[in-house]
């Protein structure tokens, strides 16, 4: 009787654990179908581009068939004929290699000459640009491109295929939260920066930037400085409340809807209000004195505000940690025990100069994790947030803080500063070519040549530029990533550092699998599978596989 009630309890958990299965299988069959089905956003950038298509190829039958004499029979098509005809000539026209190297100065007369030349010549070109046009065209061009690039890492999203390269440690389940959080993400991503190119085209085009900046004159009087300072205001208040629907959404339905959001309404908007009110506080007094820098310095004054701003990096680096982050997060030393013990012997070990370790209360707000280093010399901090103590063990933590310390072992920061740097003094450099030229100012429909208008629309210009640098930035930073990662790894932690990877990816339901376009332009570090594959993670499956 014992032996039959026995095989019965048996078969009986046998049976439960096969219905659970089935079940869990069920489920993970239903997030596949959700994460593999395309909704309305997905219809209507597939008919977007469907219908890009059939324009491009309807104007190439209109050019076949009606040649010259279309423009005079649709003569909005002229711009695009014009310059789809001036085309071969333009390539014709490009010199060839010897004739290039006739200009090329052989002596320092030469070389003062082709400068003034070639000054005169870009002097030429700012005054006859039209520059409406060119701010709405690389507006949009930049819109396009990136929408471009979130549309193909979207396509990845849809993928329910896990690569073999992760497959041996993130499950299947694991991996279609992931691409649903994506996806999420993504959808608000699409409409909210259409709905802002939108608002641009917009305010381009009514010319609502110069309306403004009467508006605020009149409140303010005829001190251009004072002006300046009160459009920053009104401009910052404006795009705060603009962004605020998005923010509400990504923070209490994405973020809620997958886990992350620990926010109540209430310290959300205690933080907007916080944020919006640090903006001006600070971003007042810096404008001021930069115009203040522009109007006293002359035609060098890139010099003198590059200066400027380099001291107010330098500041905000100081005090960000120190003074403003405090503000939103509470820091406590990171308590006695073995965590501690560990992380002070890492650092006495590499001679850190460990000044404070702290514990950050990161999960008021997300569940999401990280650690990182600051301070200047001889006063160095270690900041841990108390999710990552949750999720990792502390020989994975001080593999962690090993890779933080790795950055600074080898001057990543110092470097990351310097490259900021070239890039704001280009910026100030560009933007004196263009700040005394009066027919901007006349193509946005402004009286006299305020400066804060002038950097405004200089910036829309810059875009194009501004992003090939950010794209060389995050080259740098991938760089400083895996020689970091290989520190750590030098160490002895690299099986840690792998493993806290993995459950990091895991617990913050990050891309597994992202486009490698996408990723090259947007991803300040390497996609989880080239990190492992650096490290030599022995679950990495092959690529022979």
């Amino acid at each position: 009787m014992s032996d039959a009630k026995t095989e019965k309890a048996e078969k009986t958990g046998v049976t439960e654990g096969s219905v659970r299965a089935e079940a869990r299988d069920a489920a993970v069959d239903a997030q596949a179908r959700v994460v593999q089905q395309k909704g309305f956003l997905d219809d209507v950038i597939d008919g977007v581009q469907l219908g890009a298509m059939v324009i491009f190829f309807i104007c190439l039958v209109f050019v076949a068939i009606f040649g010259s004499s279309l423009p005079s029979i649709f003569p909005v098509t002229q711009p695009v004929y014009d310059a789809v005809m001036g085309l071969p000539q333009l390539l014709t026209q490009v010199p060839d290699m010897d004739t290039v190297l006739e200009y090329v100065p052989k002596t320092l007369d030469e070389a003062c000459e082709l400068r003034a030349s070639v000054s005169v010549w870009i002097a030429q070109v700012l005054h006859e640009l039209a520059y409406k046009q060119w701010v709405l065209s690389l507006s949009w061009a930049m819109y396009l491109w990136q929408t471009k690039l979130n549309i193909r890492q979207r396509d990845r999203l849809h993928d329910v295929r896990r690569p073999r390269g992760i497959a041996t440690f993130i499950s299947r389940q694991v991996y279609l939260e992931a691409n649903a959080y994506g996806l999420d993400k993504s959808s608000l991503l699409l409409v909210s920066e259409f709905f802002g190119q939108l608002l641009t085209t917009a305010i381009i085009v009514y010319d609502v930037i110069p309306w403004l900046w009467m508006q605020v004159g009149a409140v303010t009087g005829e001190s251009e400085l004072v002006q300046s300072v009160g459009f920053f205001v009104a401009a910052s208040v404006l795009s705060t409340v603009q962004g605020l629907p998005f923010d509400i959404y990504s923070t209490f339905v994405v973020e809620k809807k997958h886990g992350f959001n620990k926010q109540t309404m209430g310290l959300f908007w205690a933080d907007a209000l916080k944020s919006l009110l640090l903006v001006l506080a600070l971003g007042a007094p810096v404008l001021a004195g930069f115009l203040w820098v522009i109007e006293r310095t002359g035609e060098r004054f890139y010099l003198y505000a590059w200066a400027l701003m380099a001291g107010v990096q330098l500041l905000m680096i100081l005090i960000y940690p120190t003074v403003i982050q405090p503000m939103f997060n509470k820091f406590d030393p990171l308590p006695e025990g073995e965590l501690r013990e560990a992380i002070e012997g890492l650092a006495g070990r590499l001679e850190f100069p460990l000044k404070k370790l702290y514990m950050v209360d990161g999960s008021k707000r997300s569940s999401h994790s990280n650690a990182y280093v600051f301070g200047f010399f001889k006063a160095k901090r270690i900041v841990i947030y108390d999710t990552l103590i949750e999720q990792c063990t502390t020989e994975e933590i001080v593999a962690v803080v090993g890779h933080e310390l790795g950055h600074w072992k080898k001057s990543h920061t110092v470097r990351m500063l310097l490259m900021a740097q070239a890039q704001i003094l280009l910026i100030f450099y560009s933007f004196s070519c263009f700040v005394t030229e009066p027919h901007m100012y006349e193509s946005f429909g402004v009286e006299g040549m305020p400066v804060m208008l002038g950097f405004l629309f200089f910036q829309y210009l810059y875009e194009p530029l501004g992003m090939a640098l950010q794209f060389a930035t995050n080259v740098m930073s991938r760089i400083n990533e895996f020689q970091a990662d290989a520190f750590s790894r030098d160490l002895g932690y690299g099986e840690q550092l792998a493993s806290c990877l993995i459950k990091l990816q895991i617990e913050n339901k990050a891309t597994m699998n992202p486009d490698p376009l996408y990723s090259a332009f947007t991803y300040s570090h390497p996609p989880l599978v080239e990190r492992l594959d650096a490290l030599g993670n022995p679950h990495l499956a092959s690529k022979e596989e």
